[in-house]
């Protein structure tokens, strides 16, 4: 199988693996990002987990041993300029430049933890991510993107929010939106943003409006047949929901084809 239909295979699993998830992903932009590499971003992964100390019981003494190894001795952290770079939402780069989004510096320090048998879990804040350790309703929360600083009683979006964990498939979801967010505001990067489209298509579950999304960046990228296609297609899904939508849609479909000409 190829690295996309391993990634659909691994979404639709019982327990999906959020690093072999991440580093399928990442297959996508690097494509020396072999089997034989993934198999060394995840033994470094194990190493990681192996130097952390043994016994550790209550969540704060988990919190402060990762933090310390992670964000401590190893470095890890973000930096503005990390949103500027695709390499910052890779996992394998990630554990190579030991920077990286929010997100992926969480996802280092969940399976690290996890791999070390830490009650840990992410946890999604608007505009954020970051990690907890223990009970979510009476949890140690940190923030890898700051080398691991404790939030304590954290700032209002996490007093206010639900300590949810959030589901491996909801945070590659969220990983795939931050690269086309990335991708959006360079026109050159527009294959990384239809990859990451195409990726996010294949999980279980992601919003229906992706299909419009993916439709009209085709059509951007001059595949005026095959996008005016996909618009006809969700145009069909939107007839029971938004008539006037749909019209709409199948306005631009119409388009499309016009530029075939």
């Amino acid at each position: 199988m190829n690295t996309r239909e391993l990634f659909a295979e691994e979404a639709r699993s019982e327990r999906p693996d959020l690093a072999r998830m991440c580093l399928l992903l990442a297959a996508e932009a690097d494509p020396e990002l072999d089997e034989r590499a993934m198999d060394e971003a995840e033994i470094e992964l194990d190493r990681l987990a192996g130097m952390l100390p043994y016994g550790l019981r209550d969540a704060r003494a988990w919190a402060s041993a990762v933090t310390e190894l992670l964000g401590g001795r190893l470095g890890f952290h973000g930096t503005p300029n990390d949103y500027d770079r695709l390499s910052s939402s890779l996992l394998h780069e990630v554990l190579r430049r030991r920077r990286g989004l929010p997100i992926l510096l969480s996802v280092v320090w969940l399976e690290v933890a996890r791999r070390a048998g830490a009650p840990v879990y992410g946890l999604g804040l608007p505009g954020h991510f970051v990690v907890g350790f223990g009970d979510p309703e009476d949890s140690v929360v940190v923030d890898p993107f700051a080398g691991g600083a404790s939030l304590g009683a954290g700032p209002a979006e996490l007093a206010s929010s639900p300590k949810t964990p959030a589901r491996t498939l909801d945070i590659v979801l969220r990983i795939l939106n931050n690269i086309r967010a990335w991708a959006s505001s360079r026109p050159e990067q527009s294959g990384v943003a239809l990859w990451a489209l195409d990726l996010s298509l294949l999980l279980p579950s992601h919003p229906a409006s992706l299909r419009y999304e993916r439709a009209r960046l085709l059509v951007e990228r001059g595949a005026f047949r095959e996008g005016a296609a996909e618009l006809e297609a969700y145009a069909e899904v939107m007839d029971a929901v938004d008539a006037a939508t749909a019209a709409r849609i199948r306005g631009e479909a119409v388009a499309a084809r016009a530029l075939l000409n």
